[in-house]
């Protein structure tokens, strides 16, 4: 892509596990389109998670329960660059390759609040910080040098805050459901649940 065709460009960045994708991250996507005003929203599945205690999905299974879950979603990219980076996965290494690929555009990390709570532990999170504006999704606010978030503040540059409702949805959940054979539809959507079934995934305990 050109620096001229670059210039203008707001560009997303939405990582995570997605073990397995569900509804809470395709509306965090779609909050994340329409209040940031994003010319191109990148999915982007982690590969080897340096910050993860327990082992990951195999990749090539995450990857396409992530292209299936945001199927048809205008101005979403499924970046398979994570999976593919060999060695440990860094945020940094990542929004440098795209500040590299959109030159002088404007980009814009994506996180909920968990990640936020973690953001001063993340590998050069100073640099993150220069590069691009932190988005966290619901009511979370920085507060001091921790890194942590508290909701009675404002949030100062470059921190900026997406407004979307709760939702009572998460991944440890639904792989403990799946395990126990129990449906995760609608929490999942139907080409993801019918993957998983397809491949017998999440039935260990």
């Amino acid at each position: 892509m050109s620096l001229h065709s670059s210039a203008a460009l707001r560009i997303g960045i939405f990582g995570g596990a997605f073990d397995p994708p569900h509804v809470a991250h395709q509306a965090l996507a779609q909050t994340a389109l329409e209040q940031l005003q994003l010319d191109r929203l990148h999915v982007i599945p982690t590969g080897q998670a340096w910050h993860k205690t327990r082992a990951l999905t195999a990749a090539e299974h995450r990857l396409e329960m992530t292209r299936l879950a945001f199927a048809g979603m205008r101005g979403v990219v499924v970046d398979p660059r994570e999976i593919e980076r060999a060695g440990p996965t860094f945020t940094i290494d990542t929004l440098l390759e795209l500040q590299q690929q959109y030159r002088a555009a404007q980009l814009f990390l994506i996180i909920g609040q968990d990640q936020a709570d973690a953001l001063a532990t993340w590998h050069r999170a100073d640099d993150i910080l220069k590069i691009a504006i932190i988005c966290v999704a619901g009511r979370a606010f920085p507060a001091g040098a921790t890194g942590r978030f508290d909701t009675s503040n404002n949030l100062p540059a470059p921190f900026q805050r997406l407004v979307m409702p709760p939702m009572d949805v998460n991944a440890t959940d639904l792989r403990h459901r799946l395990a126990l054979h129990q449906s995760v539809v609608p929490l999942v959507f139907e080409p993801v649940a019918r993957y998983i079934a397809l491949h017998h995934l999440y039935q260990s305990a």
